[in-house]
């Protein structure tokens, strides 16, 4: 994926072919949009209840943690979720797959494959997300978790949870390509819940950040050797110096969760989804390496023993999660 242009976020103005491109992509959106308003494009409902993850602006802002956090809090409420996902950057786009824990990650996404591995839940990787819900109901799941999907409209939803980065939130709130929206700001209005990622935990946690917005945070966990072998705690190595690497969104973040534990960080950030090889970890320095779990799905095969994943848990209110279940149907209704 293509590094995040500057003007989005840094307050510059942007270009002229983007400023003149933002009005025609507008007016996209908003034929499609009203096409479903109208009846003109249908609506296609898989038949059990669908909670939507995703968010206005390109780019990362959480989505994986909280999914992951999602399908925890939905089990242990007796539902039997699986997560229905595209599958970014994945070889053959258009077959739909079943996400198998040691599958390559160039056939199912780098996020898909790190949910079914973390979670053991079917996930299912389709362009048509109706397509892959359905194939989750038909398997046994009673609720579909969609991961990044507000914008695919045809498939109908139960729920709509807008994920933003505290840090970022709306860039310079214009349109692609003169900014990072994927739709108008008003759209923000028709998600029931938003959560807004505020990185590693800071101090106490609150009820809420502001209306109708819901707190999370990020907690690393103890440090898994990709080699195999003991876990460690991520203070094993506070006070050394490692090689942090992260093909993520937002790098800086993983970076500076590193350094918030009194790890001196060696930064190498690539692009998000970036399909690494061997050659990648040339780095001139025997240090330790720490990546995310996002990024260690990809490097198992060739991973050696001082190589750990770090990762990370969302944390969110207890009152967010009661929320969350009680715009929820009962279960079997």
């Amino acid at each position: 994926m293509p590094r995040t242009p500057a003007w989005w976020f840094d307050g510059s103005p942007p270009p002229a072919w983007a400023r003149l491109l933002a009005p025609v992509y507008a007016a996209l959106v908003a034929l499609r949009r009203l096409g479903y308003r109208r009846g003109w494009l249908r609506r296609r409902h898989p038949g059990v209840p669908v909670i939507v993850v995703g968010n206005l602006v390109a780019g990362g802002s959480g989505k994986t943690p909280l999914v992951l956090a999602l399908v925890e809090h939905l089990r242990a409420a007796g539902w039997t979720p699986g997560v229905a996902s595209r599958g970014h950057g994945r070889h053959a786009p258009g077959t739909p797959r079943w996400v198998e824990a040691g599958m390559p990650a160039a056939l199912c996404g780098d996020e898909p494959l790190l949910i079914a591995q973390a979670t053991g839940v079917p996930v299912r990787v389709d362009r048509d997300r109706v397509a892959a819900a359905r194939a989750l109901a038909a398997a046994g799941c009673d609720l579909v978790v969609c991961d990044d999907g507000l914008q695919h409209y045809r498939l109908a939803r139960d729920v709509e949870i807008e994920v933003q980065d505290a840090r970022r939130r709306y860039g310079n709130g214009r349109l692609l390509p003169a900014g990072p929206l994927r739709e108008p700001l008003e759209r923000a209005a028709d998600c029931d819940l938003r959560v807004l990622n505020l990185g590693v935990p800071v101090g106490p946690q609150t009820d809420a950040t502001g209306a109708g917005e819901w707190p999370m945070q990020l907690a690393p966990g103890e440090l898994r050797p990709l080699a195999g072998g003991r876990r460690l705690p991520l203070g094993a190595l506070a006070g050394q110096r490692v090689h942090a690497l992260a093909g993520i969104a937002e790098p800086e973040r993983f970076f500076a969760m590193l350094r918030a534990a009194g790890i001196a960080v060696v930064p190498h950030a690539f692009p998000d989804h970036h399909a690494y090889a061997p050659e990648d970890f040339t780095f001139g320095s025997p240090l330790p390496v720490l990546m995310t779990e996002k990024d260690a799905v990809k490097c198992a095969a060739y991973a050696r023993p001082d190589w750990y994943a770090v990762p990370v848990r969302a944390q969110l209110p207890e009152a967010f999660w009661q929320a969350l279940l009680a715009r929820l149907p009962a279960r079997g209704a």
